[in-house]
């Protein structure tokens, strides 16, 4: 994400949040990771020839589903409001478009055929000695993810080398419009990409959400074979904070395997 419907409940989220958490953080925390912001996808790639695409019926196969994951809840329903297109996604700089592409759960390039699911886990009930302040923080720590399969003739490899020269071009931010909604992005930090694929890619965007706060936005692309798997992922108790939050790995360690 962000995409209209998530970005939209995020924020209500945090203007609700702001109003009693009178001490919060007004800034996005540091992730941990510094970089020179130049994106690069893995070295050890394989040279092997491009393998053959996956059909949009081997994708939907091989696309998450509910006995695939231990918590959360996954469906292939997304309401239009929320599914944003790729001609519903705009860029001010035309070298950003894969990043927004990302972001909004569009698969990236020209692919051969392409499956999304959207991911939401709710947070366990808070215990212990809290403040009303962080029972609230607690309850909205909602996470939200579309996972977004996508498969190429001729291979994967350009898409994924696109996305990762936005990254390098666009670290300082751009501005995108995603169904309709302006959404400015100040910052992309390269984060570590996860092993499992023939090569990826994870940054970490820094999304102006509502006053000073500035809300962390998690992408994670992997590519195996002909297919990019793209995972992008908020949690709602961090657009109202600005505090970072753990991307869910789960949905990658699950995924990949079904990629063959």
């Amino acid at each position: 994400m962000t995409t209209h419907a998530v970005r939209r409940t995020a924020l209500a989220a945090s203007a609700a949040a702001l109003v009693l958490l009178v001490t919060a953080c007004g800034g996005s925390s540091d992730d941990g990771k510094k970089d020179d912001g130049n994106a690069k996808a893995d070295p050890t790639a394989s040279a092997a020839p491009a393998a053959k695409p996956l059909t949009a019926d081997e994708l939907e196969k091989a696309a998450l589903t509910q006995a695939d994951l231990k918590s959360g809840k996954v469906t292939d329903k997304i309401a239009a409001d929320e599914d944003a297109t790729k001609d519903k996604v705009t860029s001010d700089d035309a070298a950003c478009l894969p990043l927004a592409h990302a972001q909004s759960g569009v698969a990236q390039g020209d692919p051969a055929a392409t499956v999304k699911r959207s991911w939401t886990r709710e947070p366990e009930k808070p215990s212990g000695d809290l403040s009303p302040e962080e029972m609230l923080l607690a309850s909205m720590a909602v996470d939200q993810a579309f996972v977004t399969l996508s498969s190429y003739e001729g291979g994967a490899e350009q898409p994924l080398k696109d996305l990762a020269e936005a990254a390098g071009k666009c670290s300082g931010g751009f501005t995108t419009t995603v169904l309709g909604e302006e959404l400015k992005v100040e910052k992309v930090a390269v984060t570590e990409a996860p092993e499992g694929g023939d090569e990826g890619l994870a940054f970490t965007l820094t999304v102006a959400a509502e006053e000073d706060v500035k809300m962390p936005q998690k992408v994670v692309v992997v590519r195996k074979g002909a297919t990019l798997a793209s995972f992008t992922a908020v949690n709602f108790a961090s657009a109202a904070t600005g505090e970072d939050f753990a991307f869910p790995a789960e949905l990658v360690d699950a995924q990949l395997p079904k990629l063959g």
